[in-house]
């Protein structure tokens, strides 16, 4: 029974410290030690290795922007794709294929489309962080400048479209 609970406990949590953790190490410590030849053993050129550096960045923002509300995660992951695409195959092929990453953006890409889950988490997120400013007294200005910002970024998020899938 206890080890059904604890299964069940780690279905429901799809992002632990560790995995995120180990996740970081992966995307970094590839880069650190096989930053010359690409996942098929070829050799980078310096315009590849240039697009590698970018993904791997890229990447490295998105998995703490899971954490950090005002660090977005979806278009850090759509450049890492990008930049991977131009880079290294293996690298693309892992990130497409990733159980968390990979829907979000296939949705980008064949529909345009963010989920239900991403647009009521990224509202709740802004909703969050302007509450926190509107308790820390931010001034008047600035909180408006902010206020402003997160509506034009809510409005684009509730204009896209909900994938069929979802």
């Amino acid at each position: 029974m206890l080890v059904a609970n604890r299964d069940m406990a780690k279905a429901r949590r799809p992002y632990s410290p560790l995995g995120l953790a180990r996740l970081l190490i992966v995307v970094f410590g590839a880069a650190l030690f096989h930053p010359a030849r690409d996942g098929f053993g070829n050799m980078m050129t310096p315009r590849r290795a240039a697009w590698f550096a970018f993904g791997a960045a890229a990447l490295g923002l998105g998995v703490i922007g899971i954490v950090v509300p005002l660090l977005p995660t979806t278009p850090f992951l759509l450049l890492a794709a990008f930049a991977f695409a131009r880079s290294s195959e293996r690298w693309h092929a892992w990130l497409i294929g990733h159980r968390v990453f990979g829907p979000m953006i296939q949705n980008w890409r064949t529909h345009g489309a963010i989920s239900r889950r991403a647009k009521i988490s990224a509202l709740i997120a802004m909703a969050v962080v302007l509450g926190i400013s509107a308790a820390m007294h931010v001034p008047l200005l600035l909180l408006a400048i902010q206020a402003l910002v997160l509506a034009a970024v809510a409005a684009f998020i509730l204009s896209r479209p909900i994938p069929p899938r979802d």
